[in-house]
C-alpha cells in the first residue's frame, strides 16, 4: 500500500557554522545526535527510528544545537511533523531521519517513513544565527554539567533500551498466543509489569544510580526470561 511521497518545506534561520552539534529529540527527551561539532562541510547523515507509542499515525522532528544529552537542555532550531505514517504496533514504523548540510553550511532535514514513502523536511539557513555569547554558554554548560549528564544520558539510554523490549515482548507473547506455556506467560507479564513500573516511575531530572541499577538488573531478568522462552528470536 505505498503512496506517492510528498514534501513540504519551510525555511527558518540559524548559523550551522559554530562548533555545535546538531540533534534530533527522541522518546524520553534525550538528544540524539546525528551531526557531531566541528564537523567538516558539506556533510551527510542519515538514521532510522521508529515510534515511542503503538499505531502512531504522525511523529514531530524536534531539531537541536547543542551538547547536552537531554533536548530540554539544548536550543530547538526547529520543528516539523511527518504525518501519514501507516499505523502499527510500537517500534515497528521506519523513519529514516537524514541531516544534509551543503557547503554554505545549510541544513535540510528530512523523515521519511520508509513504508509509505511520504516525506517531510525542513531548511534551517543562516539568517538567524546564534550569538557568539550563546555558544560560549552552551558550551560552558556542557562542561559543568558533564557528570549530572552522563548519569542521564545513561539513565535515557536504558529506559529506550527498557520501553524496546518491552514492547518486543509484548509483541511476542501476543504472537505466541496459546503456543506459550501459561506459566511461563504468566512469568513474563509479571517481569514485565515490575520494568514497566520502574520505567514508568524514573524521572531522568532526579534519576538515581540505584533507580537505574535496579532497572538494569530487572531488564536483564526478563530478557534471560524471553530468552529461554523464544530462544534465538531475542
Amino acid at each position: 500500500m505505498k503512496q506517492e511521497a510528498w514534501i513540504m518545506s519551510k525555511v527558518i534561520g540559524i548559523d550551522l557554522g559554530t562548533p555545535l552539534s546538531l540533534s534530533i529529540e527522541t522518546v524520553g527527551g534525550v538528544a540524539t545526535r546525528l551531526v557531531e561539532r566541528n564537523s567538516t562541510l558539506p556533510t551527510r547523515y542519515s538514521q532510522v527510528f521508529s515510534t515511542a507509542a503503538p499505531y502512531q499515525k504522525s511523529v514531530e522532528i524536534n531539531v537541536l544545537q547543542g551538547e547536552r544529552p537531554m533536548a530540554k537542555d539544548n536550543k530547538s532550531i526547529g520543528k516539523f511533523k511527518l504525518k501519514g505514517i501507516k499505523a502499527a504496533p510500537a517500534g515497528v514504523p521506519q523513519i529514516e531521519v537524514t541531516f544534509d548540510i551543503d557547503a554554505n553550511g545549510i541544513l535540510m532535514v528530512s523523515a521519511k517513513d520508509l513504508d509509505t514513502g511520504k516525506q517531510q523536511s525542513i531548511t534551517i539557513t543562516a539568517n538567524d544565527r546564534m550569538s557568539d555569547a550563546e555558544i560560549e554558554q552552551a558550551m560552558e554548560d556542557a562542561r559543568n554539567y558533564a557528570g549530572q549528564d552522563q548519569v542521564r544520558r545513561e539513565a535515557a539510554e536504558l529506559l529506550n533500551e527498557c520501553q524496546s523490549l518491552l514492547n518486543e515482548t509484548g509483541q511476542k507473547v501476543k504472537d505466541a498466543g496459546k503456543q506459550l506455556d501459561k506459566s511461563v506467560k504468566k512469568r513474563i507479564k509479571k517481569k514485565s509489569n515490575t520494568l514497566r513500573k520502574l520505567v514508568d516511575k524514573c524521572r531522568l531530572d532526579k534519576v538515581t544510580e540505584t533507580e537505574i541499577n535496579d532497572m538494569r538488573s530487572e531488564k536483564s531478568q526478563l530478557e534471560n526470561l524471553v530468552s529461554g522462552a523464544f530462544g534465538s528470536e531475542q
